[in-house]
């Protein structure tokens, strides 16, 4: 049974690892190719997008492909929308492999919004020294805030910006580096969006302990009438049942 698992997650390597030496499966991962020296999984692996809903669809057609898992970042709502919409063109079945959002503790102070632009707006409201931890993809939507701001990436943005400080680094990260970070840096208002987890989750810890305020970004849905599950044992199961 031929696989086509969409990752780039930590998620997607762990499961393309327990997959490795099962038996009757042929696994692809699908690497979008964003990130400078991205987390190879095992198995066979392919790079760059698909060309929209239709490449996505020629391809599982072309490569006769079986069923597909979506192991994307919470965030990446596109291909996961163009998953679902190929798969029924295609009429394979598919299951989204999302791990579970934060959840607000006792001391967190959390104010949600719906997007980074919403972020943006909110912003100047909460405070005055801001720690950017959302990816360097929709940094713009922050540029002309006037706060200042400290962004954390894995690659820098094409081009630099000039308007924040800048931290290059890929986690997971701990939480007496996050604590020592946002002493350091005076930091009054921490911005994240709700990927869940605990490779970045110490930053929440460290908020929490200092009583810094986060805005954090809600986590766009799964398409309607779509499986998801939370971890990589259920996936697991899910194959052997089909295969």
């Amino acid at each position: 049974m031929k696989v086509l698992l969409l990752g780039g997650t930590g998620e997607a390597r762990q499961l393309a690892d327990a997959l490795a030496d099962e038996p009757g499966l042929s696994v692809v991962s699908s690497l979008a190719g964003r990130t400078a020296e991205a987390r190879v999984p095992d198995g066979e692996v392919r790079l760059g997008g698909f060309g929209g809903v239709d490449g996505l669809t020629a391809w599982l057609r072309d490569n006769k492909v079986d069923c597909v898992v979506d192991a994307t970042h919470p965030f990446a709502a596109t291909i996961t929308e163009h998953a679902v919409e190929a798969t029924r063109a295609v009429g394979l079945p598919l299951l989204v492999l999302r791990r579970a959002g934060w959840r607000e503790q006792l001391g967190d102070r959390w104010v949600w919004v719906g997007s980074t632009d919403e972020a943006a707006a909110v912003l100047p409201s909460v405070g005055a020294r801001a720690f950017l931890t959302i990816g360097r993809q929709e940094l713009d939507a922050f540029a002309e805030v006037g706060v200042w701001m400290l962004a954390r990436c894995v690659d820098a943005p094409e081009p630099r910006p000039s308007w924040c400080e800048l931290i290059l680094s890929r986690g997971p990260y701990s939480l007496q580096p996050e604590l020592d970070l946002l002493r350091a840096q005076r930091i009054d208002v921490l911005v994240t969006k709700d990927s869940g987890g605990d490779m970045t989750s110490a930053k929440l810890e460290a908020a929490r302990a200092l009583g810094v305020p986060v805005v954090i970004v809600r986590r766009p849905p799964v398409p309607a009438g779509v499986d998801v599950v939370e971890e990589v044992d259920q996936v697991v199961r899910w194959l052997r049942e089909r295969r």
